[in-house]
């Protein structure tokens, strides 16, 4: 005889459909290397601003273009790397994937649309086969043929993941896949700043541009850069420890815990990265500096292709302290790995193998709860290989110390690297660059503080670098020996007054005088805006404007040559600020806006990123994410 209150085995653990149906749909996220949950947004107020642009983001003048951030932040790159990252912002990241946990299948579709046919779409798909074994799939197309001249951008995005554990939590396992695939054509800006003023330019699409070519066409540029990356990780692991049963409510149901003691982990990464330039229509004034050399226009071309591939092995052994909610990790591992660069041009080949071990360890405690400590000291030593002796130590502390004094966060870095591959060897053709450099040193120095209640977050941070790797005033390599210092200090503050809000930013920047770095002193970010409902609480609605400013500087330069922003001091710009005005909706799990961008241009030219690289005329933007959940 079985009674009807004992417990039962949780069957829903069998599929995904009968005993869900009935609970309110549930889905949270954790990345790689946390256990806490996170959710996805559903905040209507920022909804409208434009991706990729976040928090201080500017490009070459085209959605989907190459990019860089007036918040300076040095490459990191341990081990080595092809050294292509002009178009980081829009490219998955294999450690910064999310792996999602939903107890119902679970969609979501964004479309964005903007003047002069710029488009974004995107659809993420995640459900769980199992309560245990979850996968998501996203896919995001990014096109744009841009306001000027022959500067069409065509980006792919996409990565596939997913995460299982085992019922009694003894094994884990994490695995991605992810393509992403940029195409920019190069315009190589206009032909001069003043062209902006004249009324024979109103429309933008006829300003001369120095690429333009009419033996080739008028839509496309003979000019392009393209990078290629696939990557593949997977990651599992298999946990020693004491095993415990937990029972519901009503203890009709239970589920297994674990309070771990040893784990042993193996990772697996697989990336093969390819960056291509072509120039179908060379002429010798573009490459004046870099080589001499006569084309025929009709016949000849510049040509050049660098790839890199890594196959990347890691054992790791870990010990756990303390209860399952507290316990502090200790782990130790050791990898190796290969690397093979190749550059090819159209006569030939040159390619380059390596072998490096590594060492890796850490110590770490995640604060799950409030008022705990949480700290995260990680480290990693590559002891043979072309980057021997290069390592990182990061360490990090955080607390919410209570509803009174908020949250602290601590941190420091410390990292000595090697220059990427692109800059050791550059070969086209004609002619190539190849040369070595001192290892670059990075010092990196942190604190925040965050005040939920009051809306309020100061943070400070501080750079020093020694040996700093760049491109020159000339677009050439080079490396500053003599190391310099950026400071920089930021502070976030929402007020609110029933219906209205007014958040603002600020940072401030401060560089040593010998740094060669381009960044604006002052920054500042400010919505004020009215949030509210209507139709009996039916409809959410944000309205306001925007604003977006920075203090007069020297802005980094567009290398198309070398798909890369480069240091020059020669021209300041002084932008005025940067408006645009918006209308947000929500209805239960739709969301949308329309926005007018570049709102200044009605009393001002273009704003200007770089030398020659205007931003947008004033246009209308409309986009909306909807939401599925079966």
């Amino acid at each position: 005889m079985t009674l009807n209150n004992a417990p039962q085995r949780d069957s829903s653990n069998k599929t995904n459909t009968a005993d869900w149906q009935d609970e309110k749909a549930r889905i949270y996220f954790q990345t790689l290397y946390s256990s806490k949950k996170r959710y996805p947004d559903t905040l209507l107020h920022y909804f409208h601003r434009r991706p990729f642009s976040l928090p201080w983001f500017i490009n070459t003048g085209n959605f989907g273009s190459p990019s860089i951030s007036l918040l300076f932040t040095p490459d990191f790159r341990t081990g080595p790397t092809l050294g292509y990252h002009s178009f980081d912002v829009y490219r998955f990241q294999v450690d910064s994937l999310h792996y999602y946990n939903t107890t119902r299948p679970y969609s979501e579709f964004v479309y964005q649309l903007g003047s002069k046919a710029e488009q974004q779409v995107s659809i993420l798909h995640t459900q769980n086969i199992k309560p245990n074994w979850n996968v998501a799939v996203q896919y995001r197309k990014t096109n744009s043929p841009g306001y000027y001249k022959i500067q069409r951008t065509n980006n792919d995005n996409s990565f596939l993941t997913t995460h299982y554990t085992s019922r009694n939590h003894h094994y884990e396992l994490y695995g991605a896949v992810l393509y992403n695939k940029e195409q920019n054509d190069e315009n190589g800006g206009i032909l001069s700043d003043s062209l902006l003023g004249q009324p024979d330019y109103s429309n933008r699409s006829v300003i001369p541009v120095f690429f333009q070519s009419n033996t080739y066409g008028t839509r496309r540029s003979p000019v392009s850069n393209m990078l290629r990356d696939v990557g593949v990780m997977l990651q599992h692991s298999y946990t020693f420890g004491k095993s415990d049963t937990t029972y519901n409510e009503d203890s009709t149901q239970y589920s297994a815990v674990l309070t771990p003691r040893f784990r042993i982990t193996h990772r697996f990464d697989f990336v093969s990265e390819r960056y291509q330039y072509k120039d179908q229509r060379p002429d010798s004034m573009k490459y004046t500096g870099f080589f001499e050399q006569g084309f025929n226009t009709a016949t000849d071309s510049v040509f050049m292709q660098q790839n890199w591939s890594k196959i990347d092995n890691a054992i790791m052994l870990s010990g756990f302290l303390g209860k399952r909610d507290k316990a502090i990790s200790f782990q130790a591992g050791w990898g190796i790995r290969a690397d093979q660069f190749n550059t090819q041009f159209v006569w030939g080949k040159s390619s380059n193998n390596f072998a490096s071990n590594y060492l890796t360890g850490s110590i770490r405690k995640e604060a799950l709860q409030d008022k705990q400590w949480g700290f995260d000291l990680m480290a990693k030593l590559y002891f043979s290989g072309q980057t021997a002796g290069n390592f990182w130590v990061d360490a990090q502390v955080d607390k919410t110390l209570s509803s009174t004094i908020g949250h602290v966060r601590l941190g420091f870095r410390q990292e000595l690297n090697s220059a990427p591959y692109n800059y050791q060897l550059y070969q086209n053709q004609y002619f190539g660059i190849e040369r070595n450099y001192d290892k670059e040193s990075i010092t990196k120095l942190f604190a925040e503080w965050t005040h939920p209640a009051w809306k309020l977050q100061v943070g400070f941070r501080n750079y020093l670098i020694a040996n700093y790797i760049y491109l020159n005033a000339a677009q050439q390599f080079s490396q500053q020996a003599s190391a310099f210092n950026l400071t920089q200090v930021w502070l976030q503050k929402r007020f609110q007054w029933r219906i209205f809000y007014l958040d603002n930013e600020w940072v401030y920047q401060q560089k040593t005088a010998q740094a060669p770095v381009n960044v604006p002193v002052l920054m500042g970010r400010h919505q004020l805006a009215i949030e509210t409902r209507a139709f009996k609480k039916a409809l959410l609605l944000a309205t306001g404007i925007d604003v977006r400013y920075h203090s007069r500087y020297a802005p980094s330069g567009y290398a198309p040559f070398l798909n890369r922003y480069y240091y020059q001091d020669a021209q300041t710009i002084s932008n005025p600020p940067s408006c645009s005005v918006f209308f947000n909706f929500k209805v239960k799990k739709f969301r949308a806006y329309i926005m007018l961008d570049q709102l200044q241009q009605l009393a001002y030219r273009n704003i200007i990123f770089s030398p020659n690289y205007p931003a947008q005329n004033m246009m209308l933007r409309f986009g909306f994410n909807w939401v599925m959940i079966n």
